[in-house]
């Protein structure tokens, strides 16, 4: 079964502090290889029916889909990207700050929900001294469980030797 944890969610600072955190030196179709070859490992120790997305510079450089995985999974995922494109920041970043307004993206966001969707599991794919380049994208699990999938990933294929 899925990990499911029932820890408090993460502040509007402590999601920001992630997003400064976790950026690359650079960022290659390799990088995108292993990234979401490694969140395939996290996701099937888990059975987590979830499905895996990484764009750069609006390119597909991988994607899969596991069992107990939709089609509806893709929709949530080019919405949950569409987010972090627009606004250069986690999909439940944008979604965290918007409740802390004591208001919701979908009634204050004035974009289209069925374009939009600021749930959690999209991760912008920083470089450093470039920016946003792309994005990190899991969906399938609770919007929280997305997004912290997609951060423990990171912070292991960050935080592993370059040779």
């Amino acid at each position: 079964m899925p990990r499911i944890t029932s820890e408090p969610a993460p502040s509007v600072e402590e999601l920001e502090a992630q997003q400064r955190r976790l950026v690359f030196r650079r960022f290659t179709h390799d990088d995108a290889w292993a990234l979401g070859s490694l969140l395939v490992g996290l996701a099937r120790e888990r059975q987590a029916p979830v499905a895996i997305d990484i764009h750069r510079a609006g390119q597909q450089l991988f994607h899969a889909a596991l069992p107990g995985s939709t089609v509806d999974n893709d929709a949530w995922i080019a919405r949950k990207r569409r987010v972090v494109e627009r606004y250069g920041a986690a999909s439940y970043l944008v979604g965290a700050r918007f409740r802390a307004k004591g208001t919701t993206f979908e009634e204050s966001s004035r974009l289209d929900p069925d374009v939009y969707a600021a749930h959690g599991g999209s991760f912008p794919i920083t470089v450093d001294g470039a920016g946003v380049i792309g994005t990190v994208t899991v969906s399938g699990l609770p919007q929280l469980q997305d997004h912290r999938l997609v951060v423990e990933a990171l912070e292991q294929f960050l935080d592993r030797p370059t040779g």
